[in-house]
């Protein structure tokens, strides 16, 4: 069977939070990435592990780099929503495809896709 994948919106989700991640946004994605790791294994809600996890960034937070073995990091060129569209689009037929956004938008731009949308709050953020 095919390992699920979970895109995280990373610039949605750290947004979610405020902690002062506005101060220093590649530190705030870096956290992130950091405390997404146990997803790979544990997997979310109604979602066994393990799956693979791709965290989209954009902007300021474009410089985080994936650390070996865990959660991949995706630099969007522009658009993280365009970023995470385009990787729903090309990941969904083949397997389960999760989406972590409150982005209205972008959630009625996966869901026709295939992919499911899930809150902020299903993954961890610290």
């Amino acid at each position: 069977m095919t390992v699920p994948l979970v895109i995280v919106d990373g610039a949605n989700v750290v947004g979610s939070v405020p902690d002062g991640w506005w101060r220093d946004r590649a530190a705030a994605a870096v956290r992130l990435r950091d405390a997404l790791a146990p997803v790979l294994v544990r997997g979310l809600p109604d979602l066994p592990g393990p799956v693979a996890v791709v965290l989209v960034v954009e902007g300021q937070a474009k410089r985080v780099e994936a650390v070996e073995g865990g959660v991949e990091v995706v630099s969007s060129p522009g658009s993280g929503d365009d970023t995470i569209a385009e990787l729903a689009s090309r990941e969904a037929g083949d397997r389960r495809v999760v989406v972590i956004t409150a982005d209205r938008g972008l959630r009625d731009r996966v869901t026709p896709l295939g992919a499911e949308v899930r809150g902020p709050s299903s993954v961890p953020r610290r």
